[in-house]
């Protein structure tokens, strides 16, 4: 059974950064896609960025409202996916979750293809 950790989230002034990890037990992550979400209460969540498996195109997908700003990365020997969040806003604040799913090209359209989620990790941007 494959279990997805997140940590690396906190308080951060705008301007600041922070970096996300998704750490998996039970599955090799680089077999699946990986997709980081995010959600404010009231509202939907949302797809932040992706990275698709190693054995498919490996293509990394970005909303547009981070694009420049985020950055997603794999660590294969640590089974960990990364979130880089610089420039960080305050519309940022959400809590993220990093999920996975066996699509061989990863989508931040939808949360269809994935099939197991971490437990969420708080970002908050505020001075």
């Amino acid at each position: 059974q494959l279990h997805l950790v997140e940590s690396g989230g906190g308080l951060v002034q705008p301007g600041g950064s922070l970096r996300l990890s998704c750490t998996a037990s039970g599955f090799a992550l680089d077999y699946l896609s990986i997709g980081w979400f995010r959600q404010v209460p009231g509202k939907e969540r949302e797809g932040v960025s992706c990275i698709g498996r190693v054995d498919g195109d490996r293509s990394t997908h970005y909303r547009d409202s981070v694009k420049g700003r985020f950055a997603i990365s794999g660590d294969i020997p640590k089974n960990t996916v990364y979130l880089q969040m610089d420039s960080l806003k305050p519309e940022d604040t959400a809590v993220y979750y990093c999920a996975a799913g066996g699509a061989a090209v990863c989508s931040v359209a939808t949360t269809d293809s994935y099939n197991y989620w971490g437990q969420g990790t708080q970002v908050t941007v505020s001075s």
